[in-house]
C-alpha cells in the first residue's frame, strides 16, 4: 500500500506505555467500612465482592518504539478511511462522525468494559472508538500467517465498518434482538454484522483506490488472506481441532473473503445486505 509521506489522522489516541488495572473500592475508607461490617455481624468478604470495580490508569513510561512505523501506518490508513466515508456520507446528505483510534498494549478500559490484548481489535459503540493492540497486528502476520501491510489496513477498515453500522442504526437494531432469540439464532445476526463489516471494508478499499490510487500489486490478496485467517471455521480448527457451525459469530473464511471482495468490486454500499442473504 502506498502510504509513506501522506496525511496521518488527528483522531489517534496513543495509550501505549499506559497500564490499566482494576481496583475494588479504595484506600482507607474501604478498610473502615470493612471493619464496621465485621463489627455489625456482616460478612466483609461478601461486602467486598459487591463493591463496584473502578479502573485506574498509570503511566509506565515504556513504549516499544519498534512499533512506531506501524503506528504511523495505521494513522495514514485511518485518514484514508475518514476521507472515503466523509465523501460517501456527504453524497447521501449526512455528516460522517469519525471514530477515535486508540493504540494500546496489554490492557485497556473502554465504555464497553475492561479488555485485554487477547480480545483482539474491537470497536466500542459506547464511546465511538476503535481499540487496537499493535502487538496483535504483528501476531496477525506471524501466528495467523497473514502478512502484508494491507492485511493490517483490512483489519482497521473492518472495525471502522462497525462504526459505520453504529452511525446508520444497524447496531441498535441488532442489539434489540439480544435476549429475544436463542443464543444460536443471535449468533446468526452476529455473523451478518461481521460479514457486513467485511463488505464495508471492501467498499472503503474500492473508493480509496478511486480517490488516491493507494493499492500496490498483491494488496487485495493480502486482505483476502487476512479475511480467511480470521474465519470462525479456520480458528476453531486450529484451536480445538473441530468446527461448530452453530457457534460461529464472525463467519467462515470463505464468507469473509466473499463479502470483502464483493464490497471491493462493487463499491456500492447498497449491495451489502448480509442479513437478507443469510435469511434474517
Amino acid at each position: 500500500m502506498r502510504w509513506i509521506g501522506r496525511r496521518q489522522s488527528d483522531n489517534v489516541e496513543d495509550r501505549r506505555g499506559m497500564t490499566s488495572r482494576r481496583v475494588v473500592g479504595g484506600g482507607c475508607g474501604t478498610l473502615i467500612l470493612l471493619v464496621l461490617v465485621y463489627l455489625l455481624g456482616g460478612d466483609p468478604l461478601q461486602f467486598l465482592q459487591n463493591m463496584p470495580e473502578t479502573e485506574t490508569t498509570e503511566t509506565a513510561g515504556v513504549v516499544d518504539r519498534s512499533q512506531d512505523s506501524l503506528a504511523q501506518f495505521v494513522s495514514v490508513v485511518l485518514a484514508d478511511i475518514e476521507d472515503v466515508w466523509g465523501e460517501m456520507f456527504r453524497n447521501s446528505g449526512s455528516t460522517y462522525q469519525p471514530p477515535k483510534l486508540v493504540l494500546y498494549n496489554d490492557r485497556v478500559q473502554s465504555a464497553c468494559g475492561f479488555s485485554s490484548a487477547a480480545t483482539g481489535p474491537f470497536y466500542c459503540p459506547g464511546d465511538y472508538r476503535v481499540y487496537i493492540d499493535l502487538y496483535f497486528l504483528q501476531d496477525l502476520q506471524r501466528r495467523f500467517r497473514a502478512p502484508g501491510d494491507f492485511a493490517v489496513a483490512y483489519i482497521l477498515a473492518h472495525e471502522v465498518g462497525h462504526h459505520v453500522q453504529n452511525l446508520i442504526g444497524i447496531t441498535d437494531q441488532v442489539n434489540t434482538i439480544r435476549g429475544r432469540v436463542s443464543e444460536r439464532e443471535y449468533n446468526r445476526y452476529s455473523v451478518a454484522m461481521e460479514l457486513q463489516a467485511d463488505f464495508l471494508a471492501g467498499v472503503w478499499a474500492h473508493h480509496a483506490q478511486r480517490l488516491k490510487q493507494i493499492l500496490e500489486p498483491g494488496d487485495i490478496e493480502e486482505a483476502l488472506n487476512a479475511a480467511s485467517a480470521v474465519g470462525d471455521d479456520r480458528i476453531m480448527k486450529q484451536t480445538q481441532g473441530y468446527v461448530v457451525p452453530d457457534a460461529f459469530t464472525h463467519g467462515t473464511s470463505a464468507q469473509r473473503q466473499y463479502w470483502f471482495r464483493r464490497g471491493f468490486e462493487t463499491g456500492d454500499i447498497n449491495q451489502g445486505d448480509t442479513f437478507s442473504e443469510l435469511g434474517l
